[in-house]
């Protein structure tokens, strides 16, 4: 049955949205958690057969549907190339596993996108732009520490798209505070803390912008997440930091 406008409008419609759509976050962030802790076990598995002074990449989902690996074989990329992103993953998250998304496999160098699940206000309030930049730190921090050696590239965030057509309520969520404003300003303090810890902050986007600054509907999954075709133009702005 049709639900009319009337009850649309209604005070008591909108609770019920709201709250179904609460229960609907918390599922998907319970199934989450879970899908987080299995890929953890299994890295850590992995890790112990790993050759250190590999090539590591390593974030949130944005790393882990990266198919670098075989974008490296296949241009011929010299040495071992690991991916050890996980969906879903905030600075917490990855300080509280750095062992096993980073420090654990000893690499030579680190490409690191982390940082656009912890934009949201939802969570972190309206300092959340400051949480993250001091888990930021604290990653590199921790780096520096016990991977001297290494050689570490911070990307800029990818660009968002926050017109697409269809988008549902809880893409819109999702996109809330990843506005151009916010990942630019963001970006200026992943920069900083590059330059303070000597790392290099690399923004290899090139390519991945339409016409209004945002990301090009074509790559664009949900506004958010990349097809194929948007890594690929990623992968050839990352060649020179891979030797090719």
């Amino acid at each position: 049955m049709a639900i009319t406008e009337e009850v649309r409008n209604s005070e008591l419609y909108r609770e019920i949205r709201t709250e179904m759509m609460r229960e609907t976050m918390e599922q998907m962030q319970k199934r989450m958690k879970d899908e987080q802790a299995m890929k953890v076990r299994n890295y850590r598995t992995l890790n112990a057969c790993a050759e250190p002074g590999g090539i590591l990449f390593t974030g949130s989902s944005l790393m882990e549907q990266f198919p670098i690996a075989e974008m490296a074989v296949s241009a011929g990329v010299k040495g071992r190339v690991y991916n050890r992103g996980i969906g879903g993953t905030t600075t917490d998250d990855f300080l509280r596993e750095i062992d096993t998304v980073l420090l654990d496999l000893k690499p030579s160098k680190v490409f690191i996108n982390i940082g656009t699940n912890d934009m949201t206000d939802r969570v972190y309030g309206d300092k959340w732009m400051d949480h993250l930049e001091e888990n930021y730190e604290a990653i590199l921090k921790t780096a520096k520490e016990k991977i001297p050696e290494a050689e570490i590239y911070c990307m800029a965030y990818y660009p968002t798209n926050r017109h697409l057509p269809g988008q549902n309520e809880w893409q819109a969520a999702m996109l809330k505070d990843r506005t151009p404003e916010n990942i630019a300003a963001c970006d200026a303090r992943v920069e900083a803390l590059a330059k303070k810890y000597g790392y290099h902050y690399i923004d290899v986007n090139d390519g991945l912008y339409d016409e209004n600054g945002e990301q090009k509907a074509e790559f664009a999954i949900d506004g958010v997440h990349m097809y194929t075709e948007g890594y690929r133009v990623v992968f050839e702005n990352l060649k020179p930091y891979l030797g090719l």
